[in-house]
């Protein structure tokens, strides 16, 4: 049932043909929404992503569907008002693709009762990705797009790395290297 249902979402944008699905649950008896349902669809740079949760995995399944269907239109409107003879990013990539590697940093936890050392926070994860110059206004877009609190590119304005991300008020912000 959930491969036919994501299955339907690439009626909206030609080229989505990957899709990832994870299904979690959370052990705390306190949370109504146990059931998690994590869904990536990513196909000719487009990298689209959701985290839904609901009271079984079925609703979770239709919660993600719907949160999908409204990313995508949004994605397909995008694309449709899009210059038609904008020129395609550098380096081979399509211009909404980032290549990313995920390295996984081995964690050591090795505490006994006696000994308790308080260290500085550990990277536990990093990733690699390439970077192309885009305004401002298209990161935040590619931020909403993939559901993330914020989006590292090269402002193509300055020519130097950037950050966009979303303020507690709703609004985004801009942080951009200084000379």
């Amino acid at each position: 049932m959930t491969e036919e249902k994501i299955g339907r979402l690439a009626r909206f944008v030609d080229g989505l043909d990957h899709a990832e699905v994870h299904f979690s649950e959370h052990k705390n008896p306190r949370i109504a929404d146990k059931e998690v349902c994590e869904v990536t669809i990513e196909g000719h740079g487009h990298h689209v992503r959701c985290k839904v949760q609901a009271p079984d995995g079925f609703a979770a399944v239709d919660k993600a569907y719907d949160k999908l269907e409204h990313q995508l239109h949004k994605l397909k409107t995008k694309l449709r008002q899009r210059y038609q003879g904008a020129p395609k990013a550098k380096k081979g990539a399509d211009s909404l693709g980032a290549v990313v590697t995920l390295e996984e940093a081995p964690v050591d936890v090795d505490l006994t009762d006696d000994d308790v050392e308080v260290e500085g926070p550990k990277i536990v994860k990093s990733k690699r990705f390439a970077m192309f110059p885009m305004s401002a206004e298209e990161a935040a877009q590619r931020m909403d797009l993939i559901g993330h609190g914020f989006f590292f590119f090269t402002n193509a304005e300055t020519s130097r790395a950037a950050v966009v991300y979303r303020r507690d008020d709703g609004q985004v912000g801009l942080i951009d290297e200084a000379d």
